[in-house]
């Protein structure tokens, strides 16, 4: 199927691996101009080659920056002036009890997860209107919505993308400019492969047996009863990414694996 995206350019952030990866694989198989992101210029290149690998002719570039502030944010901005797809896809999580999380950790939190979407979204979407063409994407998670007490800075962030990108649509009425978030279930990335495997070895268990006690302790209400593979969640983006979505607007689209219990979110 033909997306029509053949030759946007799309920035995705914290995308050096995981659903970022996947997505940025996804829409150079598109034939899209992508640019991606991370903190590390050897990470970077490492994903870059296992794109090219896969797709010599792929049209892909990076740019190494740390946006958990607004100067990042800004050395990203001067060094692409324009694009027609943004997926704010950067993020962070940590497990830590409630009253153990200093101000100074849910400040970061805030920062990283929701102000580098902010910042980046505040300087495209003047830009994308101007054109009448434009996709941005906020990739949330179902912790948006049901807040997991072991980690509440992170759910606060992950419901402040919902909201914003619902603004974001507010201001995009009569355009061909779309904003929508994603919520994303549990998946089986980098980041929680190796939390797993460390809990697991901690326990003496399998990596299986820890993933079999996640989802009947912590998400019983998950209907496919594993992580799911970021290839699935970037399916998904790179939808809402695409010519095809034009009526896709202000929506919270859910690739939870079923965890959300409402036939109306």
């Amino acid at each position: 199927m033909d997306l029509k995206i053949e030759n946007k350019i799309a920035l995705i952030t914290g995308a050096t691996q995981g659903i970022g990866l996947a997505t940025a694989k996804k829409l150079c198989a598109e034939k899209a101009i992508v640019i991606i992101n991370g903190r590390n210029e050897e990470k970077l290149q490492k994903a870059i080659l296992s794109i090219k690998k896969e797709m010599p002719e792929a049209k892909i570039s990076g740019i190494v920056a740390d946006l958990k502030d607004i100067h990042g944010c800004n050395y990203l901005i001067s060094q692409i002036p324009k694009i027609d797809i943004l997926i704010n896809n950067l993020g962070i999580f940590e497990p830590k009890n409630f009253e153990d999380i200093t101000e100074q950790e849910w400040l970061h939190m805030f920062n990283v997860n929701v102000m580098s979407g902010v910042r980046l979204s505040q300087h495209y979407l003047s830009k994308m209107v101007e054109q009448n063409w434009g996709r941005i994407i906020f990739i949330s998670s179902e912790s948006a919505l049901n807040i997991p007490k072991e980690m509440i800075h992170y759910g606060m962030t992950k419901t402040a993308q919902v909201s914003v990108a619902r603004g974001i649509a507010e201001l995009t009425k009569g355009t061909e400019v779309t904003s929508n978030s994603i919520i994303v279930g549990p998946s089986k990335t980098e980041g929680v492969i190796k939390f797993f495997d460390e809990l697991a070895k901690k326990e003496n268990k399998s990596f299986e047996t820890i993933e079999k006690e996640f989802f009947e302790v912590h998400r019983p209400t998950s209907l496919i009863k594993r992580f799911a593979q970021p290839e699935e969640t970037a399916n998904m983006i790179v939808y809402a990414a695409s010519g095809l979505s034009s009526t896709t607007n202000g929506a919270m689209l859910r690739v939870d694996g079923g965890i959300v219990m409402s036939a109306f979110n």
